[in-house]
């Protein structure tokens, strides 16, 4: 078996790891309990997709590639298929989104995320898994039953206390909390894996490996997390502006005040031609009006003028 590093650049790679995991988790959470207050169906699930690519793709993919830039086998070059890492990708995204949908919408009942939870650790295994696979050496890779089982129920229970927090966490500070027991799981669910591995190298070692280098991953792992927090930005500022225009039902406000509680000359118009007949208020009199001082003296000196004339 050959020797490998799994902090080849020391503390930098496990700090940003868990940095990416807690990160994501907080925007999965914020955007949770966005879609938990919703008052539409269409909303919720905006939300809930946000959700998704926030704890999919921030808090499991990308922590799980920045971690493995500290991965290194002294003996042989190490590279990545770029088109197992994406679908890699798609399956964090869709199976977290999957969990999100079963346990966002409906009744929360512990049993219902009991049953998300499995569905998405299975998912978040599929991912790291296919993520290794991806990862190409001059050898053969192998896994210790042990570690991986470990690894499995990690992902299965991390899983399943993740959804239970988005659908029942509230405040800034439970959130924090709960995001930063999330960063943890996550990455002892991926460093427990990468404990369960075994590089057995071949006869004749290759210095050729297909793949992109580590360092590249940089690149598109800087553009993904980038276009990732811009889109969950926008997507967010979207739906908060929607949200303010609009009332429960998704439809547009309109002659409403800002600092009015609702009332509009549509309404008052309305409920004006929808009162019984005979109860409409009769006009309110109008008080005469006196005379002023000024209005007196001025008739009586234009008749002194006159008589003196």
């Amino acid at each position: 078996m050959a020797h490998v590093h799994h902090f080849t650049y020391g503390a930098f790679n496990p700090v940003a790891a868990y940095l990416l995991a807690f990160l994501g988790s907080f925007l999965g959470l914020l955007s949770t309990g966005r879609a938990r207050s919703a008052r539409t169906r269409g909303r919720r699930t905006r939300w809930l997709i946000i959700a998704a690519f926030a704890i999919g793709g921030g808090a499991i993919w990308l922590m799980h590639f920045v971690a493995m830039l500290g991965f290194e086998v002294p003996a042989s070059p190490v590279r990545y298929d770029p088109r197992l890492t994406v679908v890699s990708l798609g399956l964090s995204v869709i199976t977290v989104g999957v969990g999100l949908m079963v346990v966002g919408h409906g009744r929360r009942s512990f049993p219902k995320t009991v049953v998300a939870g499995i569905l998405t650790g299975v998912g978040v295994l599929a991912m790291h898994y296919t993520g290794m696979a991806a990862m190409h050496v001059s050898g053969a890779i192998h896994y210790e039953p042990g570690l991986a089982g470990a690894s499995a129920v990690i992902a299965i229970v991390a899983a399943t206390v993740a959804l239970w927090f988005t659908v029942s966490v509230q405040g800034w500070g439970r959130v924090t909390a709960a995001a930063a027991i999330m960063g943890v799981a996550v990455c002892g669910m991926h460093y427990t894996g990468m404990a369960a591995m075994r590089v057995e190298l071949s006869e004749a070692v290759r210095t050729q490996v297909t793949g992109l280098r580590p360092m590249l991953m940089i690149v598109p792992i800087t553009l993904l997390s980038a276009a990732t927090i811009l889109g969950l930005a926008l997507s967010a500022l979207q739906a908060l502006t929607e949200e303010e225009f609009t009332d429960g039902a998704g439809t547009p406000r309109r002659g409403v005040h800002a600092d009015s509680t609702g009332w509009s000359l549509k309404q008052a118009s309305l409920s004006a031609m929808r009162r019984a007949p005979g109860t409409r208020p009769s006009p309110r009199p109008v008080a005469p009006r006196l005379p002023t001082q000024e209005t007196v003296v001025e008739p009586v000196m234009e008749q002194a003028s006159a008589v003196t004339s």
